[in-house]
């Protein structure tokens, strides 16, 4: 049973909302730049909307505020990581290399060892050898290893990267934007709700009261038994 009072509830989307990285996915590049004048229609359907951990932020479908990446870590360290991850990639011998190795994002650095431009057909086989032989998370123990004390959080998600962003940059960013607006209760669902997923922070976070799911389906079911 859902919580009385005043309640809001926040949704991780590939993979708890969506089928990862399918039509319906809202993403940072989805929820454009205000400056542009043509944010995403996504924006003005929901109450909040926090692209990248909510470094970008939306609420009642108007701009907040955005956060940067290269003014806060300086432009030296980000071109040595992004140095460090292409010379990684260069030597991981995979079934398939595609292009967009590393993303380059207002809060973050998605790093993907295959290339986001990968097929659907490609990220599932990706994410297949993944499962076995933990590309992402031997790339990501080398990046903590490498830099180590420089205040990065290396986070994985979805199916084919993970990210990298300053410490406290995770997804509990977001709570600034809604813990103070009068809920008695912030609901999470997320599917990678464990240590080193991208979803582990705000789930053990004290000012949520979470729930790992393992696909829309399942996050649509949990929904109907607490609200319905």
């Amino acid at each position: 049973m859902a919580v009385p009072g005043p309640a809001v509830c926040l949704f991780d989307v590939d993979g708890t909302l969506t089928a990862p990285r399918q039509v319906g996915g809202t993403r940072g590049r989805l929820a454009s730049d205000p400056s542009t004048g043509c944010p995403h229609p996504v924006v003005e359907k929901y109450d909040y909307v926090f692209p990248e951990n909510g470094l970008v932020a939306y609420k009642d479908g108007k701009f907040l505020s955005k956060q940067n990446i290269q003014g806060h870590l300086g432009e030296a360290l980000i071109q040595d990581l992004i140095n460090y991850c292409l010379n990684y990639i260069a030597k991981i011998k995979l079934p398939k290399k595609r292009g967009t190795f590393i993303e380059f994002r207002n809060g973050m650095l998605n790093v993907s060892p295959i290339g986001r431009s990968c097929s659907q057909e490609e990220r599932i086989e990706f994410y297949e050898l993944d499962k076995k032989e933990n590309i992402r998370q031997k790339f990501v123990a080398e990046l903590r290893k490498e830099f180590a004390g420089k205040g990065l959080t290396f986070s994985i998600g979805g199916q084919i990267s993970f990210d990298v962003f300053p410490d406290g940059w995770d997804k509990r960013y977001c709570l600034r934007h809604v813990e103070n607006d009068g809920y008695k209760t912030i609901y999470f669902f997320g599917d990678k709700t464990m240590p080193g997923g991208n979803d582990h922070e705000i789930f053990t976070d004290p000012r949520t009261v979470s729930y790992t799911v393992t696909a829309p389906e399942d996050t649509r079911r949990i929904c109907e038994e607490l609200f319905c």
